[in-house]
């Protein structure tokens, strides 16, 4: 019609080789634009078959791997930089690079917002890698693993033995690595955006249309539309998506992108109670205490009216170990502006009250929380006048607090204190513990779970994992303890610590 239309106002006659000419051309455009359509695709259907061979051949094998939320940037993230190393220098024939999602294939449909990203993008997920399809433990054992972080720069605890894996970063979140190796750590609003830059700068000829739509989507989402009184965009973000936008005209148009991934985020309808909770999880611990921090997608009021909420949160922790669950809740007004609000479970009032405490007094930054009404007896409610401090900025005053508290819990005194906190659990609340339940082998992260070596004879209680070392006590089998054991060991302890005073008191 449009050619219909110039030539009319020409005023003459397109002949038919002109009009053979013109179809050719469209043609060709369509297949380039079909063909680059399928290069990402292509790629993530060749990444089983390249673990398969690498296996057959005992090569090494580049992972690049998400956080173990698992949201929209980190999923982009790990798919795009894969995809750009694939394609420089780290995509030899001999060493390929895969990337890999942080959570079980299970788990991937409450991340509505990545499904329709992916959808919208023209890739399918039964082309994705997921964590529990790769067995990167045994690849590190043989010496076969070489991993890139994206989105996070330090392991979960559960996988602090894959750290001799890391060869490099990139991040936007707070940083906690030491710098031993290539780390591109940055405080903007979106990992993704990172991963833009990284390829427009090196090889900008491989962002194309499908590659440039998840990372506009992921920056978009991340950034809150752009909007600065999310307080998440930064001058980076923003000049990434312009970028984004400059080169490729025909992305869908932000403002309808942005309020269609939103709408799928926000969608908890058909979701129980656990499912909610592991749509945006991240887990972490220190001494005997887990804490998981969920964000969750409703006010705070609507969600604690939920029927029975006290008893299913109960046996989700107890379900997943967690010793306190923070609930993180989120919404938007029509400016764009964030309104949350956080609640505080355990059965332990202990734990509830010590992880309430460390939330109210933190001071970097503070997030200025009102106490609100909850009708759970086992819940601490309340309203966060510091509506821009995001999970990004909670996890490290729970982080901090778990270092103290790993400290001020260290085995000491009478051994008749042992069993305190298990006192504290409100048992009616919560199903028994199975005869043959084992600990979980986690703590920073949910989607890492393993079950321990089995042992008939020796049922033991959950071990909790210590955030700040490698490895887990329990890795080479479970120990046979017994109270005269511990009892011996204390004592052992006491007396080393005596000859070490006598030492210092001679000099």
């Amino acid at each position: 019609a449009g050619l219909r239309a110039v030539c009319l106002s020409w005023s003459w006659a397109p002949s038919a080789q002109s009009i053979k000419t013109a179809r050719r051309a469209a043609d060709r455009r369509r297949s380039l634009v079909l063909s680059r359509r399928t290069k990402m695709e292509d790629f993530l259907r060749t990444c089983g078959a390249a673990l398969q061979r690498s296996a057959e051949e005992g090569s090494v094998v580049h992972v690049v791997l998400g956080n173990e939320a698992c949201d929209m940037d980190s999923m982009v993230s790990a798919l795009a930089f894969a995809y750009f190393l694939a394609k420089t220098s780290g995509g030899s024939a001999k060493t390929p690079v895969v990337p890999v999602l942080n959570i079980p294939r299970a788990e991937f449909p409450l991340r509505s917002d990545s499904a329709y990203l992916l959808r919208e993008s023209g890739l399918a997920q039964d082309s994705l890698l997921f964590r529990d399809e790769v067995d990167l433990r045994e690849l590190h054992r043989a010496g076969r693993l070489a991993l890139t972080l994206v989105d996070h720069n330090v392991l979960a605890s559960a996988d602090r033995d894959l750290e001799g894996a890391v060869v490099e970063v990139i991040d936007h979140h707070l940083q906690e690595r030491a710098p031993s190796v290539s780390c591109t750590v940055e405080a903007v609003g979106s990992c993704a955006t990172l991963v833009t830059e990284r390829m427009a700068q090196q090889a900008p000829e491989i962002l194309d249309r499908q590659v440039a739509q998840l990372l506009y989507g992921a920056i978009v989402l991340d950034c809150v539309n752009m909007a600065p009184e999310a307080g998440k965009v930064t001058p980076k973000d923003s000049k990434y998506v312009d970028l984004l936008e400059m080169r490729f005209p025909d992305l869908p148009p932000r403002d309808a992108l942005f309020q269609s991934l939103q709408s799928a985020k926000f969608d908890v309808s058909g979701l129980s109670t656990e499912q909610m909770l592991l749509k945006d999880l991240k887990v972490v611990s220190g001494g005997d205490l887990t804490v998981a921090v969920s964000v969750v997608y409703m006010r705070l009021e609507e969600f604690l009216r939920q029927p029975g909420l006290q008893q299913e949160l109960c046996e989700f922790c107890h379900k997943h170990r967690y010793g306190t669950l923070v609930a993180m809740t989120i919404s938007f007004n029509e400016r764009n502006e964030p309104f949350r609000q956080l609640a505080v479970y355990s059965p332990s009032t202990q734990y509830r009250e010590q992880v309430s405490r460390a939330l109210e007094r933190a001071q970097t930054p503070a997030l200025d929380l009102s106490p609100v009404g909850s009708a759970c007896g086992d819940v601490k409610a309340f309203r966060q006048g510091h509506a821009l401090a995001s999970r990004k900025k909670v996890l490290p005053i729970l982080k901090d607090f778990l270092r103290e508290w790993e400290c001020s819990t260290a085995p000491c005194g009478d051994l008749d204190d042992l069993g305190e906190l298990d006192d504290q659990f409100d048992h009616s609340c919560c199903p028994p513990f199975e005869e043959d339940a084992r600990p979980r082998r986690f703590s920073a992260s949910r989607h890492h779970r393993r079950p321990a070596p089995e042992d008939e004879d020796t049922p033991v209680p959950p071990t909790p994992m210590n955030s700040l070392v490698e490895g887990c006590p329990l890795d080479n089998g479970l120990p046979k303890l017994s109270a005269e054991a511990v009892l011996e060991k204390f004592c052992k302890m006491a007396d080393e610590r005596a000859a070490e005073d006598s030492s210092r008191g001679g000099q």
